[in-house]
């Protein structure tokens, strides 16, 4: 139950993520980093779809994927149809290592140690999905005060 939960979170808000990219009228502005605002629509993107590569593709699925977090936040102009494609890439290994997970794998550990104490898979995944709409709101946000 929890899996598939995830998997639809996950989905809906990753997609949601693909459009707010998509909204922005200047392909430009994306970049930009201004009025106290600290990180960009695109490297708040590209930390998002290095973190869930990270947590769940090589950590749970193993797809030997290697983050460069430094490069999230500091990679600029990368096109938007380039982070389309990424966050897509994203979709794709996110729903299938989710839909190879057990109840019982999520009760289980979660294999790296994140937080300073242990948590379960299931606590950690949950917490991949808040961490993915904070900065959805943060993108949005975003877009709206800057791509006018």
């Amino acid at each position: 139950m929890l899996t598939e939960t995830l998997q639809l979170l996950f989905k809906r808000d990753l997609n949601k993520l693909k459009v707010e990219i998509e909204l922005y009228k200047d392909e430009k502005k994306i970049w930009i980093i201004e009025k106290q605002i600290a990180n960009s629509a695109g490297n708040l993107c590209l930390h998002l779809v290095g973190n869930l590569n990270t947590y769940i593709g090589a950590t749970l699925g193993n797809t030997n994927y290697v983050r460069n977090r430094e490069l999230e936040f500091s990679l600029k102009g990368i096109p938007a149809t380039e982070l389309i494609n990424k966050i897509e890439a994203a979709i794709v290994v996110v729903t299938s290592v989710l839909k190879n997970l057990t109840e019982k794998e999520m009760e289980n550990e979660y294999p790296l140690l994140v937080f300073d104490n242990t948590t379960s898979t299931g606590y950690f995944l949950i917490h991949l999905t808040t961490h993915l709409t904070y900065h959805f709101g943060q993108i949005n946000y975003h877009r709206r005060l800057l791509d006018t």
